[in-house]
């Protein structure tokens, strides 16, 4: 029993004696101070009472029991914050006490140990805020080599019929299975000893900064670019054609061609938007690289009215717009050149899935570049298409 729920016990036993000494008071008195009608009067006002505080301290009993068995309170805190204790012990000096290596979730075979909740939280919540793959796609956390997705192509079909009509067979859509492979992904950054010898020094944050910061780079390159080979397959890496969805092959995106060489015609922006599902328009997103987006807001429709619209956000932030989807700064997509895929519309989410391992382990070798300790981080990441139909690219071609 916690302290917690012993003190409602308590204040529960000690509210039932008290209301039982009131009535057994009331019943100990004489006739003349009391009569049978006031002592009923007064034993139906007690019970009410009683059963209020009965109900309330019922209720708080319910929350201090929920609170007591959800997850990542009380205990595990206390075990998330030793945990906490030993990593920067480890990190620091190079101490591996017994507790973590009896851990079998943080000992690692090749060495090293698993980084505790809030640091992994943390190299995260800054991977999702920096990039903007990551930011749109699907994101899924797994513990293994490769994650498969059913992924269905094409609608089902159906007939109406009267009461006494044959039925026919109707058509049934394109199952395909999809696997997403994850890769090891690291980063090495080194910390001087005389900074881990100071106390007032926050590796922490300096090792969530640094192994982010290059993780930014690796992952948003990979998630465009990548070939697929101990890396993530990239959006602009796959099989491209023409052929719109009713015509096209499986596992092939669409692309329209711009009307320029190295360049872009804005009724083209129009025609890609167009060419997307209205389910997919709804959650739609322009992808572009900073100066593919300067050369749009230079574009006008037939009317004269430029095709980037800006919109003042209540935070006063600028959020830009073209046909009324927000538009993605992604650095890695390709500037504007001669056949070059430098727009994609469409809805990232269904487009393209990411999978995470679990953990971000971290081996400290304080010999390789003395007298600085080198913290080699890995962490697992895949990542591929997944609906061939969510996002059109648009072809610096005429």
């Amino acid at each position: 029993m916690t302290p917690e729920t012993k003190q409602a016990f308590d204040e529960a036993t000690k509210a039932v004696h008290d209301l039982r000494a009131e009535v057994d008071a009331l019943k100990g008195k004489s006739a003349d101070v009391i009569d049978a009608a006031k002592l009923a009067k007064a034993e139906a006002d007690l019970a009410t009472k009683f059963d209020a505080e009965q109900k309330a301290i019922a209720e708080r009993l319910d929350k201090i029991e929920t609170a007591a068995n959800r997850p990542g309170v009380a205990g595990n805190a206390e075990k998330e914050d030793k945990h906490a204790e030993m990593i920067d012990a480890y990190l620091r000096k190079g101490a591996e006490p017994d507790e973590l290596k009896a851990m079998a979730s943080n000992s690692q075979t090749d060495g090293g140990v698993m980084i505790h909740s809030a640091m992994r939280e943390g190299i995260q919540t800054r991977l999702r805020r920096s990039s903007a793959i990551r930011e749109l796609a699907s994101v899924i956390t797994f513990d293994g080599g490769s994650y498969d997705i059913l992924v269905e192509r094409g609608d089902a079909g159906y007939e109406w019929a009267g009461e006494t009509q044959e039925r026919n067979e109707t058509g049934t859509p394109t199952i395909n299975r999809i696997s997403i492979s994850t890769h090891e992904l690291s980063a090495m950054p080194k910390v001087s000893q005389f900074l881990l010898n100071n106390a007032s020094f926050d590796l922490e944050s300096f090792l969530v900064n640094k192994v982010t910061d290059r993780f930014i780079r690796a992952e948003e390159g990979s998630f465009l670019n990548g070939n697929g080979v101990n890396k993530p397959k990239g959006l602009l890496t796959y099989a491209m054609t023409a052929q719109n969805d009713a015509e096209r092959a499986a596992e092939k995106f669409q692309f329209r061609n711009s009307g320029a060489n190295g360049d872009i015609d804005g009724d083209v922006l129009v025609k890609a938007f167009y060419d997307l599902q209205g389910a997919y328009q709804a959650n739609a997103t322009w992808l572009m690289k900073n100066s593919t987006a300067a050369r749009v807001a230079t574009l006008k429709d037939g009317d004269g009215n430029f095709m980037l619209r800006e919109i003042l956000n209540g935070d006063g932030n600028v959020t830009r717009t073209i046909q009324g989807r927000p538009i993605s700064i992604a650095d890695d997509m390709p500037a504007l050149a001669a056949g070059s895929l430098s727009l994609a519309v469409g809805d990232i989410a269904s487009a393209y899935t990411i999978v995470d391992g679990k953990s971000v382990t971290v081996l400290r070798d304080p010999f390789s570049a003395k007298p600085n300790v080198l913290f080699y981080c890995t962490k697992r990441v895949g990542g591929g298409a997944t609906d061939f139909d969510a996002v059109k690219f648009i072809k610096a071609s005429v």
